[in-house]
């Protein structure tokens, strides 16, 4: 375990740290926020749900549901009788039907 004087609390050391190390380490960790928040909007965007699990996480009924669907208000997949919805699609049509706070 590291110890420091007694009169130096931890909140008060500096490092020195050359320029170009500094300049390096800032790129880097840029680049993985960048990767981080690339990936979880990738991930958000290719997950596909069912329609009775986006029917749930809307709260409405089936008859709305299916009157939605059949408006195309949002958009699906059908493989057989099985129905997907793709999450980003889900979340741009609550975007879209937001309503802002009162000032």
């Amino acid at each position: 375990m590291q110890s420091t004087p007694q009169n130096i609390t931890p909140s008060t050391l500096l490092f020195v740290v050359p320029e170009e190390e500094w300049r390096n380490l800032h790129a880097t960790l840029e680049q993985i926020i960048d990767l981080i928040t690339r990936r979880n909007a990738d991930d958000s965007s290719s997950e596909w749900i069912e329609s009775e699990t986006a029917r749930k996480l809307l709260g409405i009924s089936p008859k709305t549901w299916q009157n939605y669907r059949d408006q195309r208000l949002i958009p699906f997949s059908q493989i057989g009788r099985k129905i997907y919805v793709n999450r980003a699609d889900l979340d741009t049509f609550l975007r879209k039907h937001r309503i802002a706070s009162r000032k």
